[in-house]
């Protein structure tokens, strides 16, 4: 048995799940998500948790089981709590602002990037330096965070770029040896 996919997912109050054959739909008070499973694990719900079960015992029905429940158990945390990534600008010059539903980064390139932010996702510049990107879906939220990361990633000489909060960046020596000779 997965030990993932054998742990019962917990439904807070408030939450509804909805289950018909393969099609799950969740939905809180952060909104609503649904999502079609393979045939090969099935879902019921038992005193205020969702129990995963799989039909089979082939390789494949066994790695469905837990990636299901794992699916699940975010659609589930998406609606009641949501999901939220925090990205920090650095460098000098550096900003990010939202501007509608479109973000605008100067991050020193040959032109100014224009970001339009996906439907089910939410943008947010508290500061020039920082970026909220928030929603229920976090497949959603962290490809978003990804692809803006993805502009500017952080160098490692200098230190400049777009990261995750917290993120640590290896730094590197530089040019030390040209200067000796």
């Amino acid at each position: 048995m997965s030990r993932v996919g054998k742990q019962p997912i917990p439904i807070p109050n408030g939450v509804k799940v909805s289950i018909t054959g393969n099609r799950v739909e969740v939905s809180g008070e952060k909104g609503t998500l649904s999502r079609e499973f393979q045939r090969c694990v099935t879902f019921r719900v038992e005193n205020d948790q969702i129990v995963v079960s799989r039909n089979g015992e082939s390789r494949t029905d066994r790695a469905f089981h837990g990636l299901s429940r794992g699916l699940l158990a975010s659609m589930v945390e998406g609606v009641f709590q949501g999901f939220r990534r925090d990205l920090e600008v650095h460098g000098v010059g550096y900003r990010a602002e939202m501007k509608g539903d479109t973000l605008v980064l100067d991050v020193r390139k040959s032109h100014i990037i224009n970001y339009k932010v996906p439907k089910g996702v939410k943008v947010e510049t508290p500061d020039r330096t920082r970026i909220v990107v928030t929603g229920i879906d976090k497949q959603a939220v962290g490809q978003a965070a990804a692809e803006i990361r993805r502009f500017k990633p952080p160098e490692p000489y200098g230190g400049k770029g777009i990261r995750y909060m917290g993120e640590q960046v290896r730094r590197k020596a530089g040019k030390a040896g040209a200067a000796t000779a």
